[in-house]
Order: C-alpha cells, then structure tokens, then sequence
C-alpha cells in the first residue's frame, strides 16, 4: 500500500503515472508467468494422466478382444480333420458306428462373428463343406429334410462362389459347382464305380489349390482405404514361429465292392489314418471376405480346410460393440486394419464412420496394437478426439479462472491505490503550500500593522481600520487552524462528538452572530429564513463549522459577483428530514468538479493561477463532519450561483426520529 509513497520519496518529483504503469506491468508478470507455468504443468499432468487412463482402457479392450479371438482359434485348432466332412466315425473302429460331424449342424453353432461357412479343399481339388454329403442320399439318410437341403446347398453354393471369385477353387466352374451342389435324388443303388466321389474336375488345372492358398499372403488385400506406415514389417516380428501337430483319426467312406451281375449295395469303410495339421492363417479376399484356413498333410496328399467369415459384421461384432460399450467411445476413434490398410472406424455412439484415407484418423495417436497369431495382420489403432480430465480437470479450470481474477483484479486495484496515493501525496504537497501561504501572508500583514501601531505611526482614523484588520485576519487564522486540528482530530479517530437535539431555528439564530462580522467584511449580506420548528440531533459547535466553512466557501468564490447575497434556508422535508441550504450568487460549480470539490486537498484552481485563498480541506471537512452526525451533504448549481444542501433527519426532544 505504502509502495507508490516511498518510491516517490526515494524519487520526489520524478516518478509518473507512466513509470507507475511500466512498474505494474512488471509486478503483473512476475507474478503472471509463474502462475501461468504452474497452471499450465498442472495440466499438462492432469492430460498425461487422462491420456495413461485412455490408453490402459484400450489396452484392456485390445487385450479382451485378444483373449476371445484366442479362445476362439483354440476351440478352432482343436477341431479334428474329419469334422470338416458330413459324416464321422465314433467309438470303436470294429463298431463302424457313423455319425453326422459337429460341423454339419445348420445353422452353423460356432462362435465365430460373422461366420459364413467351413469349406475343404481335396488333394485333387474338390470342394465340400461339412453341409452336405458327397452322395445326396446320405443327408436324407441323416435327417436332412428336402427343405433343409436346399438352404444347405444355398449357403454351399454361396462358400463356393466366394472362394472361386477369388481364384482360391480351380478348374471348370461349371463342373465344380455341380458337383459341389447336386440336386437330391431318392434313395435308390448306386451304380457308379468303385467309389461314391466322383472326381469333379474335368479339365486340367492350370494351379493346385495348395498353391492358390500360398498366393493369400501376397494378394489377400484388397484395394487400401488408408495405409499405415511400416505395419507389416512390425507383424512380422510380432508373430512367433508355429509348428505342425501330428493327429490320428478314423474316417468313413462309403464303398461298393464289384460284383459279376453289378455293383452290391454300399457299405461303409472305416480307415484309420495319421494326419500333420498346420495351425491356422488369416487372409483378407479381395471381396473382403476374410478366411481362416490351415493345410493338413494325409497320407503324403495335401489338403485345405478353412473358414469363411464376413468382414462387416466380423469387425462390428467383434470390434465395434466391444468399444462402445467402453468409457473410451466419448473421448476416441477406433480403427480396424488388415496389414496397413484401414478396413473400417468407430467413432462410439456414431457407429461406422468412412474411412478414405490414413489421414482421416485425427486425433493424438493413442494406441496401436496389433494381435496374436494367426490375426496378426489385424491392427487396433485409437486416436483421441476429446480428452476428459475428469473433476481435476474442472478445479484446474476454477483454480485458473481465480487466480487470473484475483491476479488481474488486485494488480488493477494496487495501480489505483497507488494513483491515489501520488495524487494524494501531489494533494499534500499542495496543502503545505497552501496552509505555509495561508499562514504567512496574513501574519505579515499583522505584523506589519502591529509594528505601525507599536511605533506611533498611524492616527487614530487609521488605528481602528489597522485594528479592524488584525481582527479580521486573526479571526481567519483561527478558522484555518481549527479546520486543519479538526481534521487531525478525525484522522486519529480522536474528534469528540457531543449531539443532542436542537431546533433548526435556534441553529439559524446562532449563525446569524458567529458569520456577521465574516460577512460584512467581505462586503456581503446574508438572508437568514426558517420555514420550520422541527429539530435535528447534532452538534451545535460542529454544525456551526461546517456552516462557517460554507458560507466562507461562497465568499471566496462569489467575490466577483454582480449580486454579492448569501442566503441560508431551513425547511422540513417530506420524507421527514431537515434540509439547510447555503446559496450564493457567484459563477457555481463546473460540472466535471462536483464530483470532486468534497475530497481532500482537492482545489478547483492550479496552485500557480488560483485567485482565492484556501488550503482545499474546507469542504472535505464539512462532508467528513457532516457524516459524522448521520447527515448528508450535496451541491448543486442554481442560476445564477451554487447552493450546498446539509440533510439531517428529524428528531423529537427526547432524540428519536421523527419518521
């Protein structure tokens, strides 16, 4: 508080309101670039944290989706490879006790998200799928009805054309879709040769599916909606090396012997058989299909068996639900992508959002994470939109707001205070000025006048005026000192107040004797009118002051006026309160001063210009005394002339309010 005083002192006269502003503007930030670090760490590390949550809840998302798709590819390894046939041999091999595989039930019971069907692929490059026998008869002889057969042989015939659309079934189409879809017959002999399963492909083949299926790696792709850099070669050294699992199996087949009249009616033969199956792999067609397939070994002849799944409601049911039904749907994207390129996005309650490029994943890169074997090539990649910081985030928020409020506020309200006090400490100095000039032109004009009379030097003609003169400059010596005691008084809080109630007439009455001589002197009548009996609670000996002090305000700044008349009123309000009035004639007040003409040390004039004596604590004194009694002063502008109002509430003899 005491800062703008002490650097005036230690610099008088040099400091500005501009220094005082450049001082501030320092202050301001030394305390403003700490507080804004501090802030700021503050967020920063409340973003890192949100940031670390985010990502372990991906994590744990990557890590349950991880889980389920092992436990799928498990339940999927575990599979025999005579259930990718209709028909499969259990208990004993003496029993021939045939049945229907798990993998011929309609529709399919796997647990795999948008499965489409399972498919084998023969050494000699047939296709079947567990839907459906070789021969026709067997699926009724197994409890397929002729409706069912044909939704069979429906979803057959669709496995078949999305493998051939995409070159994984070679030789004539034509040839292999009937073979693999024929139309069921009734029940009747067979005469066909040694075996049932005809050999279905009728033209050379340009390629052996076993190779088809070693191309999956070089075209499985389709054309890239959005491409991650270098994630292929990152999947490469993710997956671990996987061997071949040795399994020994019974199979059924049906067989009819050769005989002389013809063939006798077929029987069923069990073989036993050891087989090397390799552990699955995953490809994306270029229909978008995915397949997982693994090669078996049997008998030194080579087979593909696998598993059709569509890719929307695969990654949708897989994917999409799982994150949206995670805290990380409000504040992240998700991206699904097969070996770099983007396949589909997630964007929480929005659902599927398009992607058509890399660049359209915004956002701050949180986590990307591929998983396990054989979905290796499949990617996670979340990205945060909107990071939460949760309740801290907010108190930082209030934190911040506060202090840039309190910072803000307080520096605004210390560089007022401090205009203040170089304004009041200007005022002050003024005052010196003013009281020394004040003091000392009227006791040399005494002095002066003293000295005359002491050395004989005046007549008596000249003697009264020289007295009158001494009298008069005494009596205003002595108003100037009890102005500048009283307001010493108040500023120590030392000022005795002694009020009790008094008839305004009576105050008037007591005016007139105490401002008649003042008055005269100055070449001025005073008007003295009392339109009320009421009374006010004050005190008498203070009252009178701050009438003095007013009427010799009017004086001093309506010497130049036409009309030289000092009016002092008394009436009563409406609202039950006593209004004096001290008008003069003179110029009045100018509007930009009214404001200011009660604050203290305050002058109307430049010190270097002024025409009229005073040391600007007069009026200052009249508010602070008025204030004082529980009264209220106010100026206003008359024409011509000002007239100060004093309020002060009306009271009954014992002191109470009247209202």
């Amino acid at each position: 508080m005491a800062a703008p005083g002490l650097l005036r002192r230690a610099v008088p006269g040099r400091f500005s309101a501009a220094r005082l502003r450049l001082l501030m503007a320092l202050f301001f930030l030394a305390l403003a670039i700490p507080t804004l670090v501090l802030v700021r760490e503050a967020y920063s590390q409340l973003q890192w944290e949100a940031l670390h949550r985010q990502r372990v809840l991906a994590e744990a998302m990557a890590g349950r989706i991880d889980r389920r798709l092992s436990d799928m590819i498990n339940v999927e390894e575990s599979r025999a490879f005579v259930d990718y046939g209709f028909l499969q041999v259990t208990g004993d091999a003496a029993a021939n006790t045939v049945q229907r595989s798990p993998l011929s039930n309609y529709p399919w019971a796997a647990d795999i998200p948008g499965l489409l069907g399972y498919f084998q692929i023969d050494a000699r490059d047939t296709f079947s799928t567990p839907l459906l026998p070789r021969d026709p008869a067997e699926a009724a002889a197994h409890g397929v009805s002729a409706a069912e057969y044909d939704s069979r042989r429906a979803l057959q015939a669709r496995i078949y054309d999305v493998l051939s659309g995409n070159r994984l079934v070679a030789g004539s189409a034509a040839a292999t879709a009937a073979a693999a879809s024929p139309s069921m017959p009734a029940p009747v002999g067979v005469d066909e040769s040694e075996t049932l399963y005809p050999q279905t492909v009728e033209e050379p083949l340009p390629e052996a599916a076993f190779e088809l299926f070693d191309t999956l790696t070089v075209k499985g792709s389709r054309a890239p909606a959005g491409t991650l850099p270098e994630a292929g070669k990152r999947q490469q050294e993710r997956a671990p090396p996987r061997g071949l699992r040795k399994e020994q199996a019974l199979q059924a087949e049906l067989y009819s012997p050769l005989s002389g009249a013809g063939q006798a009616p077929a029987e069923v033969r069990v073989t036993l058989f050891e087989s090397e199956v390799a552990p699955f792999e995953l490809s994306l067609l270029s229909s978008g299909h995915f397949v997982l397939y693994r090669k078996v070994w049997r008998q030194g002849q080579r087979y593909i068996q696998g598993v059709l799944i569509e890719q929307a409601p695969f990654i949708e049911q897989l994917v999409g639900r799982a994150f949206r039904d995670t805290p990380l749907a409000q504040a992240a994207t998700l991206a699904v992508a097969y070996r770099g390129n983007v396949l589909a996005g997630f964007g929480g309650t929005a659902g599927v959002y398009t992607v058509s490029r890399a660049e359209d994943l915004r956002g701050a890169p949180l986590l990307h994470t591929d998983l396990s074997v054989p979905f290796q090539a499949l990617e996670l990649v979340y990205s945060v939109q909107r990071l939460p910081l949760g309740p801290g985030g907010r108190i930082v928020g209030w934190v911040a707001a506060v202090l840039a409020l309190v910072l803000c506020g307080g520096i605004y309200l210390l560089y007022r205070l401090a205009l203040r006090q170089m304004a009041l400490a200007g005022q002050q100095q003024d005052f010196v000025s003013a009281v020394s000039h004040e003091l000392k032109t009227p006791l040399t004009s005494i002095r002066m006048y003293g000295e005359m009379l002491k050395q004989g030097w005046a007549d008596e003609a000249k003697k009264r005026e020289y007295y009158e003169f001494i009298y008069s400059e005494s009596e205003r010596l002595s108003r100037l000192i009890e102005n500048v005691l009283q307001l010493a008084r108040m500023t120590r809080n030392e000022l005795p107040l002694s009020l009790s109630p008094v008839a305004a007439g009576q105050l008037l009455d007591m005016l007139r004797s105490k401002i008649a001589s003042q008055v005269q002197r100055a070449g001025f009548v005073v008007a003295i009118n009392c339109d009320t009996t009421a009374q006010v609670n004050v005190d008498a000996d203070l009252f009178t002051q701050i009438v003095i002090n007013l009427v010799d305000n009017a004086i001093k700044f309506s010497a130049q006026a036409a009309q030289r008349r000092i009016e002092l009123s008394a009436e009563l309000l409406s609202s039950a309160e006593v209004m004096f009035r001290v008008r003069d004639y003179g110029p009045g007040i100018a509007k930009g001063q009214m404001k200011n003409i009660f604050r203290l040390f305050y002058r109307s004039e430049n010190e270097l210009t002024r025409e009229t004596t005073g040391t600007g604590i007069g009026l200052a004194l009249v508010q602070q005394l008025a204030r004082l009694m529980g009264g209220k002063v106010d100026v206003v502008n008359c024409r011509p002339g000002a007239e100060f109002r004093l309020v002060f509430a009306a009271v009954d003899s014992a002191g109470q309010t009247s209202r």
